[in-house]
Formats: structure tokens, sequence, C-alpha cells
């Protein structure tokens, strides 16, 4: 498989992924945080199938298309560790939470989501879905839309 049509299709399990999540927690209270700001695209989906809702973002920095740009008040800067202990600090209850934080070194990757995976945990809401990019620990695996392969995304409930 060619690399664009890799990323064709990690895009639209993403996207497939984010719509099924947020269906499953429609009808619950709470907040969503995007790990892993990016260019913007995500946190822009996540602003249209979630609207009225809060979405805490983190990331390292702050680069995104100027019309995907956070509300100062939801961005969390700098490095996740300790965005995560400042949000959970703040009593936020996160029923959806999507990880795509990457340095594009699978080993590396899966190291830090799994060192991560604890924090995120103290943030999320009991039964809250996280859809993630790279393998979390701690937390319930549950199948997600038949549409995406099984390890092309990864669900979890907590």
């Amino acid at each position: 498989m060619s690399r664009l049509d890799s990323m064709l299709r990690r895009l639209a399990a993403q996207r497939d992924g984010l719509n099924w999540a947020a269906g499953l927690v429609a009808a619950r209270q709470g907040d969503a945080l995007d790990l892993g700001l990016g260019n913007g695209r995500t946190y822009d989906h996540l602003r249209e199938i979630l609207p009225g809702r809060r979405i805490w973002v983190i990331d390292r920095v702050l680069q995104c298309h100027p019309s995907c740009t956070p509300p100062e008040a939801d961005f969390l800067q700098g490095e996740a560790e300790p965005m995560l202990r400042k949000l959970a600090a703040t009593g936020a209850g996160i029923v959806l939470a999507h990880y795509d934080f990457g340095f594009g070194i699978k080993e590396r990757d899966v190291a830090e989501a799994g060192r991560l995976s604890p924090l995120i945990a103290d943030v999320m809401q009991p039964g809250g879905i996280i859809v993630s990019g790279q393998p979390l620990v701690g937390f319930e695996r549950i199948a997600g839309p038949e549409s995406i392969a099984r390890d092309r995304y990864l669900f979890y409930r907590t």
C-alpha cells in the first residue's frame, strides 16, 4: 500500500471513529479532549460533531490553521505530562478523548502512550471513550466501527 493510500485510510478511520465515539457519548455530560492539535483538523471536526461541548486541547506548540485555533482558556501548551496534571486539577470530566501524539518512531510512540495512560485515566469520566492511534494501557479495549480495521485505530472505554 502506498503511503498516500495509507494516510487516506488512516484519516477515514479517524473521522469514522470519532463520529462513532461521539454517538456513544451524545447523551452524557462532559468535555472532550484532543491530545495533539497539529494543524487542527481533528479539533475542527470535534467542534462540528460535539457542538456546545468544551474541547480541551494539549500540544507542545500552537501551529494550527488559524481557523482551527482553540480558545486560549482551552489550550494547554506544553509537554503532555504536566498539562494532563493541570487538566486533572481543573476537575474537568472528559467523556471523549482523541489521542494523536507521536514522534513518528513507533517504539517511542508506544512507550509514550503507555507512560501517559495513567494521566489520561485521571481526567476521564468512568465509561468515557478514547479514540487512539497508539496502544494505551489500563483501559478496556472495545471494538470500534466495523468499517475500521482492528489495528488501524484503537478504541477504549474507561
